[in-house]
């Protein structure tokens, strides 16, 4: 008499992974294009502050409910620290630079996020591989080819954010790795709502106030942010951490930039030219040259779902996964 398998998780059906990266790739590729229409009604930090605080109280309220143990007061020390890089400096600054750019430019500039997460995991004792140093070398090519003259050129506040922004989001992430964090989704909740403060704090500082009553489509962009972005599209992806190859969980990295990219050109019209998209090429396909170097080497493989890769920048990093957006 055989005895019934324990702890064998059945694969997922193509449908259910097909549904989820279309929720990861759509969702957040879309996020850059919310936040533009969201910022009319809403001043850059306290649109980040609403919107990680709606998301991060949500979720935390949920997980109680669904039996998950509250963080320590020392997790919370550790999360309000790592919100400062993975939501203040990187969600807020976003935020700010689309005051100045386009949507897709901004998307365009994070993608270079993976580039920088490479060079601070060679800092702290990772070395790169033949191939990886060969990604980021495509990869740096590209950034500075955007940076050298685009639509950054004209505004040096969403120059400088566009910078900030990845290299924090980098620096974190790869922090992060060796933090005791609290199970993906209580840290994702925790960092959400610290980093509102963080925002709450910035808006205060920067003199942000509500001239008026948001319109109806500025809060429906909010909204949409809230629901889309930062729970269902982060909860999309922690279920593909879990259920496919972390090449394909974290292809959204040089999905999303593209995307972000016809998307507002579709919607909002926004217009570039052959030199921005032609960078975008060359950073993506070191991103792809980087990915395809750690899937060679499973032993180097990342510890947090956000650190080497692009995702919406409403998404702190969450947890330690198995495999990176």
């Amino acid at each position: 008499m055989s005895t019934p398998a324990i702890g064998i998780r059945s694969a997922p059906s193509t449908l259910a992974v097909g549904l989820a990266l279309a929720s990861v790739y759509v969702l957040w590729g879309s996020t850059y294009l919310a936040i533009r229409y969201a910022l009319p009604g809403y001043p850059p930090f306290l649109l980040g502050a609403i919107r990680m605080f709606l998301a991060g109280v949500l979720m935390y309220v949920v997980l109680r409910m669904r039996g998950a143990r509250p963080m320590t007061a020392k997790q919370w020390r550790t999360v309000g620290v790592l919100s400062i890089f993975m939501v203040l400096l990187s969600n807020g600054l976003v935020n700010l630079a689309e005051t100045q750019v386009g949507s897709g430019m901004a998307a365009i500039s994070v993608a270079a996020m993976p580039l920088f997460a490479g060079v601070f995991a060679m800092l702290r004792g990772r070395h790169p591989s033949r191939l990886e140093w060969l990604g980021l070398l495509v990869g740096f090519a590209g950034v500075i080819w955007l940076h050298a003259g685009n639509a950054l050129s004209g505004s040096l506040l969403g120059f400088v954010c566009l910078v900030i922004a990845p290299l924090a989001w980098a620096w974190g992430s790869i922090w992060s790795r060796d933090l005791a964090l609290p199970e993906p989704f209580m840290a994702a909740s925790g960092q959400m709502i610290a980093g509102s403060a963080w925002m709450l704090g910035a808006a205060l500082v920067t003199g942000e106030r509500f001239t008026a009553v948001p319109s109806i489509g500025a809060t429906a962009a909010m909204l949409y942010l809230v629901v889309a972005g930062s729970i269902f599209g982060f909860t999309a992806y922690i279920w593909l951490l879990h259920h496919v190859r972390p090449a394909l969980a974290t292809s959204y990295a040089y999905v999303n930039p593209p995307l972000a990219v016809l998307i507002g050109a579709l919607i909002a019209g926004e217009h570039f030219t052959t030199r921005d998209l032609g960078a975008m090429v060359v950073i993506l396909v070191g991103v792809v040259i980087i990915t395809i170097a750690r899937t060679r080497t499973p032993a180097l493989m990342h510890a947090h779902p956000t650190p080497d890769v692009l995702q919406d920048p409403g998404v702190p990093a969450a947890t330690r996964s198995k495999e990176i957006a």
